[in-house]
């Protein structure tokens, strides 16, 4: 039986992360330099369109059709039997919702390659990515017959289906395309911090549907989830300002605005699942792991230039594996007793399995897939037009006239 205020629900929680994509390009827009901007929100929103058509001809029935415990089949194809229900909503409801985590998820990868990316190689890459690595991780984590899931690793809304696997992914990117011409010796900063900042409450906005609606259902577990989502987002915000004032002496817009999105990051595979003080301890620890990982850039050498591995990498590792400390059946019968719960070390460790499982497979076939379009296609402009700006270089376009 449908279920309308259920099908309400989903689909005003797809509208919401539909809108995280924009407020992603706008989050992202601001922290580069204003010969790239357009760029940036060019690669943001072609997301919007590429992801969408592949997910609804063949991402979804591989994701979500056949038995396979690694990837599904054809049966779905052009959303062909997708017109029943999923539980208590339409299946074309929760189509529309998975389709905005497939749009999203890609272009998260966006903000460790800013300023250098060839679009019609980026256009290429995300495509394949989604087709390769993110619809077979999707089925992995969330269909009954995904590999992770009927192992027991829990992931309510995508810690690893999409932060680890976005964030490893990026890394991977980076390390085919290299450096930033002029990274380590001239100052890059944020050209607009306003829309970092407008880009984050779209963010933290959207996450409430992100999260919330992946209870698939207008109940107790979704409002939890929406306490969570909040409640996490604030703590990060603290945790990355207060350990950024002891360190640098000061606190910044940016660390408020990548504080908090670090804390949605992390609550993401728990917001289902955990009640009480824990929203708070997980997005207060994300905030402050997440700005101690900024110095692995320099430690290493690599430039993710708009922070994703230290933000949604590891904040998506933070929350994986802490939901193995602080799950509590509970607030989820469908879930599973973390340790600090009295389920013992299972959870914990099912949770360490299927963070590293996806990070592997995401980094060795996302730096082939990049590899193979470096040789084919070139994956970086050349010196000249990286110095124009893509805007210009790859659009013909400026954000502003002089």
């Amino acid at each position: 039986m449908i279920d309308t205020g259920d099908t309400a629900w989903v689909l005003i929680s797809a509208a919401l992360v539909l809108f995280m994509t924009p407020g992603l390009a706008f989050f992202y827009g601001g922290m580069v330099r204003s010969r790239h901007v357009l760029a940036m929100l060019m690669q943001n929103i072609f997301a919007m369109g590429i992801i969408s058509v592949i997910w609804s001809g063949i991402g979804y029935s591989l994701a979500f059709g056949g038995v396979g415990a690694f990837i599904g089949d054809l049966s779905h194809a052009f959303l062909s039997g997708a017109d029943g229900t999923s539980g208590t909503i339409p299946t074309m409801a929760f189509v529309a919702f998975q389709m905005m985590f497939a749009v999203i998820t890609p272009a998260l990868i966006t903000g460790a390659t800013a300023d250098r990316l060839r679009f019609a190689s980026y256009a290429v890459l995300i495509a394949v990515w989604t087709l390769v690595v993110y619809v077979p991780v999707a089925r992995w984590v969330w269909n009954p017959n995904g590999w992770i899931f009927s192992m027991g690793a829990l992931d309510f809304a995508g810690g690893a289906a999409i932060h680890i696997n976005a964030g490893i992914a990026a890394l991977a990117v980076v390390l085919v395309i290299g450096n930033r011409r002029g990274h380590g010796s001239e100052a890059m900063p944020p050209h607009n911090l306003p829309f970092t900042v407008l880009g984050t409450g779209i963010l933290w906005f959207g996450w409430i549907g992100f999260n919330a609606g992946s209870a698939l259902a207008a109940n107790g577990i979704a409002a939890q989830a929406v306490v969570n989502t909040h409640l996490a987002a604030a703590a990060g915000m603290l945790g990355w300002l207060a350990i950024e004032r002891l360190k640098a002496g000061h606190a910044t817009t940016l660390g408020a605005a990548s504080g908090a999105v670090a804390g949605l990051v992390a609550i993401t595979p728990c917001a289902g699942f955990v009640g009480g003080a824990a929203p708070l301890i997980i997005g207060g620890g994300a905030g402050i792991i997440c700005y101690l990982a900024l110095g692995l850039k320099s430690r290493f050498s690599f430039d993710d230039s708009l922070d994703v591995i230290a933000v949604h990498l590891v904040g998506g590792l933070v929350g994986t594996i802490l939901l193995g400390l602080f799950a509590d059946t509970g607030v989820n019968a469908d879930g599973a007793d973390g340790v600090l719960f009295g389920g013992g070390v299972e959870l914990l460790i099912d949770q360490t399995v299927a963070a590293l499982a996806v990070l592997a497979y995401s980094f060795i076939v996302t730096f082939a897939i990049a590899k193979v379009i470096d040789r084919l296609m070139g994956l970086r402009v050349d010196p000249v037009d990286e110095a124009m700006g893509l805007d210009q270089s790859q659009h013909a376009e400026s954000a502003y006239q002089p």
